[in-house]
C-alpha cells in the first residue's frame, strides 16, 4: 500500500468490534529503552504503568521521574496529560461514540480536557469557537504519498458535514485534514484509514508530526535520495508499538511539545529541513564518497519565536539503521530533558542551546552509541560548492528520469479540496498514475509516471478546465499560494485567509506579470501555521485602523503584516521582521500594496491592456 510501510496496519475488524481493541498482553520488557529512557521503576507509584483498558505501557511510564516531577509542577497541559494518559485516547473516543450513538449523552457532556485536549492523540482538534462539537482530524501521511482509493475515503468521511465544514485539506507538511468530523462518526473514519493502511494516531498535541520528505522520490533524475523509505520507518518509529504491533507508540506518548521531521532528497530541499526540529540534508562524504545526511536542528515557527535550524555538525550514513538511530537519540533527549513549565521553550532548539551545539552533539553521540547498533554519528561533509542551484518548478508537466514518463503538478488553491475534487483527483489518478498521488508542503499534488503519450489526454480533462479550480498551467502567482486554516475554523486566527489568499491571488495574477513564481503566504495569527516568514510575501493577520467615511474615524478594522524576502531551497532564509505592519485587509487597500511590492522586490510590471481600468473594476467588484 502507498504511504506505510506493511507491517503497520491494524486489523480494522477487531477496532469495529470493540473499542477495546488493543488489549494484548502487556510487555514484560521494553525493548529498545535504554538509559534514563527506561523509567517504569523510576515513575513514582502515583502514575499509572500500564493502562488496564489497552494492556499497554502509558506514555508517562517512559517518563524518568525527573521528568515527571517537572511535569507535576508544569503547565496545565503537562498535569492533564499525567492525570490521564494520552495514549488510551482512542478507547475513550470509541466509547463516547458509542454513547452518543445511543442517546445516552451528547458530544458537550464530553470531558473537557479530552473535548479540548486529550482527543487531539488521536488526530482530533475541537474549535469550540469555530466549531462546537465537530472536530478537524488529523491524518498520517509519511512523504505525502497516498493513493486514489483513500482520496475517495476522505470525501466520503467528510460529505455528509455539508459543504461549509465538510472539506479536505491538504497542509504544509504533505499531510490530510479532515474537516467536519462528529465524534459519534470518527471510530468508522478511524477504521476505514486503517483498513487503508493509514492513521491519525499522534499526529497532533505534543506528537512527532508526519514526516515530510521528496515529492519526488524515486522519479527524479536529479535525485540524491529517495526519502520514501526513511519517512516510512521514522513514522513507523513514532506511531507503531513494536510490542503490539498496533498504531499508536506509548514510547513516544509523551513529549514535552510537538515535533517536527523533514527529510530532503535533493539540493531543492523541497522539504523545507530549515523549520524542522530535526532536517536531514542530503550530502555525500568528502572522502569516500558515500551518500549521508547533514543533520541541522531547532527550525521552528511560533508566537513567541521563529527560529531557523542550525548546522549541529552531524553527518549520518543514509540508510535506514542510522537514520531511525540518530532520530530515537535526539527524541529520547528531547523527551526526557526538555522544558516542562513554559509550553513556549518546549522545542528542540531551546534544548540545543542550553546544551551548546558542540555539548549536544556529544550526548547525541553517546546516546547513540548505548544502543549498540554499530551506527556512528561523523562531522558535518562540507556542502556543494559549484555555484547556486535554482529550485525547480513542481507545477506543470515535467519530465521522469524514467523513459517514456512525466510528472503533472496539479494546483490545488490553498490546499482545499471539496468532496467533488477528491474523487476528481482519484479518478485522475486511476487513469492516468496509476492510483499513485504525491502532496507537496505547497499544497498541490502532484500525478506520477505519467505516459507522455497521455498527457495530453489528461490536459483535456474537465476536472482541469477552465470551470474547475484545479489547474495544471497556473500562473506564477496563483500557483504559489499558501494559507492556513484561517478563522473560518480556527479561533486563533484573526483573519480569515483561505478565501482571500485564493480570492486575490487570482486577482493579483491579472494585474501584473512576473518572470518567475512569487510564493505568497497567508497565516491568520503569529503562531504562523502557514510559514509567512519563509515566503517571498508573507501575509500575516494583525490589527489595523481604517478610516470609517461615513464617521471621519479611524477604526479598527481586520488587518496584516506584511513580510518580504523569505527563501527555500539551498539558500533557505527566513523573512524575520515585518516588511509592513498595520496594512487593512480590505481589497481596495491590500491589493494595490501587493501591487506595489511585487513590482518595487520582484520586478512585476502592469499587465499591458487596460490595467487602469482593470485595478478599478476589479476592487470596485471585491
Amino acid at each position: 500500500m502507498v504511504g506505510f510501510s506493511g507491517k503497520g496496519v491494524v486489523l480494522a475488524a477487531a477496532l469495529a468490534s470493540s473499542c477495546n481493541a488493543f488489549t494484548q498482553t502487556t510487555p514484560t520488557s521494553l525493548s529498545g529503552v535504554t538509559g534514563s529512557s527506561s523509567a517504569l521503576s523510576a515513575a513514582p507509584a502515583t502514575i499509572e504503568q500500564v493502562d488496564k483498558r489497552t494492556g499497554k505501557p502509558t506514555g508517562t511510564s517512559f517518563l524518568p521521574g525527573e521528568a515527571i516531577d517537572r511535569a507535576a509542577k508544569g503547565n496545565p497541559i503537562e498535569k492533564a496529560k499525567l492525570a490521564k494518559d494520552g495514549t488510551s485516547a482512542f478507547v475513550d473516543v470509541y466509547e463516547y461514540a458509542a454513547k452518543i450513538r445511543e442517546g445516552s449523552m451528547t458530544w458537550d457532556e464530553v470531558e473537557k480536557a479530552d473535548l479540548n485536549t486529550r482527543l487531539k492523540f488521536v488526530g482530533m482538534l475541537h474549535r469550540d469557537k469555530r466549531t462546537p462539537g465537530q472536530f478537524m482530524m488529523r491524518l498520517k501521511v509519511p512523504n505525502g504519498i497516498v493513493n486514489a482509493d483513500q482520496m475517495r475515503f476522505y470525501a466520503d468521511c467528510v460529505e455528509k458535514y455539508g459543504e461549509e465544514r465538510g472539506v479536505v485539506d491538504i497542509t504544509t507538511r504533505q499531510n490530510i485534514q479532515l474537516r467536519g468530523v462528529k465524534i459519534e462518526d470518527a471510530p468508522d473514519i478511524i477504521d476505514g484509514l486503517h483498513a487503508r493502511n493509514q492513521t491519525s494516531f499522534q499526529s497532533a498535541l505534543d506528537s512527532v508530526r508526519n514526516m515530510v520528505g521528496n515529492p519526488l522520490a524515486g522519479i527524479d533524475d536529479m535525485e540524491l535520495v529517495d526519502t520514501r523509505e526513511f519517512c516510512n520507518a521514522l513514522n513507523d518509529l513514532v506511531s507503531l508499538d513494536p510490542e503490539t504491533n498496533t498504531r499508536g507508540n506509548p514510547k513516544w506518548g509523551n513529549l514535552p511539545r510537538k515535533f517536527n521531521i523533514a527529510i530532503s532528497g535533493s539540493r531543492d530541499d523541497y522539504a523545507h529541513t530549515h523549520i524542522n526540529d530535526i532536517g536531514l540534508v542530503p550530502v555525500a562524504h568528502a572522502e569516500t564518497g558515500e551518500m549521508g545526511f547533514n543533520v541541522v536542528l531547532g527550525g521552528y515557527m511560533s508566537i513567541k519565536r521563529v527560529a531557523e535550524s542550525i548546522d549541529s555538525n552531524m553527518w549520518i550514513p543514509a540508510d535506514r539503521e542510522s537514520v531511525v538511530t540518530l532520530s530515537e537519540a535526539i527524541l529520547r533527549i528531547f523527551r526526557d530533558e526538555s522544558e516542562r513549565k513554559d509550553r513556549q521553550k518546549a522545542r528542540l532548539m531551546w534544548l540545543v542551546e542550553k546544551y551548546g551545539v558542540e555539548d549536544f552533539k556529544a550526548a547525541v553521540t553517546k546516546e547513540v552509541e548505548s544502543y549498540g547498533r554499530g551506527v556512528t554519528v561523523g562531522d558535518a561533509q562540507p556542502l556543494p560548492t559549484d555555484g547556486p542551484f535554482e529550485r525547480r518548478e513542481l507545477l506543470g508537466v515535467h519530465a521522469q528520469k524514467q523513459e517514456g514518463k512525466s510528472r503533472v503538478g496539479i494546483l490545488v488553491p490553498t490546499g482545499r479540496l471539496s468532496p467533488k475534487e477528491c474523487r476528481d483527483i482519484a479518478d485522475l489518478a486511476d487513469e492516468y498514475s496509476g492510483g499513485e498521488v504525491r502532496l507537496t508542503v505547497e499544497q498541490n499534488v502532484i500525478l506520477p509516471n505519467v505516459d507522455d503519450g497521455k498527457v495530453k489526454a489528461l490536459l483535456k480533462e474537465d476536472s482541469l478546465g477552465q470551470d474547475s479550480r484545479l489547474k495544471v498551467n497556473a500562473g506564477f502567482i496563483e500557483g504559489n499560494t499558501v494559507s492556513c486554516t484561517g478563522a473560518q475554523f480556527c479561533g486563533l486566527a484573526l483573519i480569515e485567509t483561505k478565501s482571500h489568499a485564493e480570492d486575490i491571488s487570482k486577482k493579483l495574477e491579472s494585474l501584473v506579470d512576473v518572470d518567475r513564481p512569487i510564493r505568497i503566504h497567508w497565516t491568520g495569527c503569529p503562531n504562523s501555521c502557514g510559514q509567512v516568514q519563509v515566503a517571498d510575501i508573507g501575509i500575516m493577520g494583525g490589527p489595523a485602523r481604517q478610516l470609517n467615511e461615513e464617521t471621519g474615524k479611524m477604526m479598527a478594522v481586520p488587518g496584516c503584516k506584511i513580510f518580504v524576502g523569505g527563501r527555500i531551497g539551498e539558500d533557505a532564509h527566513l523573512a524575520l521582521e515585518p516588511y509592513k505592519e498595520g496594512v487593512p485587509l480590505a481589497e481596495e487597500v491590500l491589493v494595490p500594496e501587493l501591487v506595489e511590492i511585487l513590482k518595487n522586490e520582484f520586478g512585476a510590471k502592469d499587465k499591458k491592456r487596460g490595467f487602469r481600468s482593470k485595478v478599478k473594476s476589479l476592487i470596485g467588484r471585491g
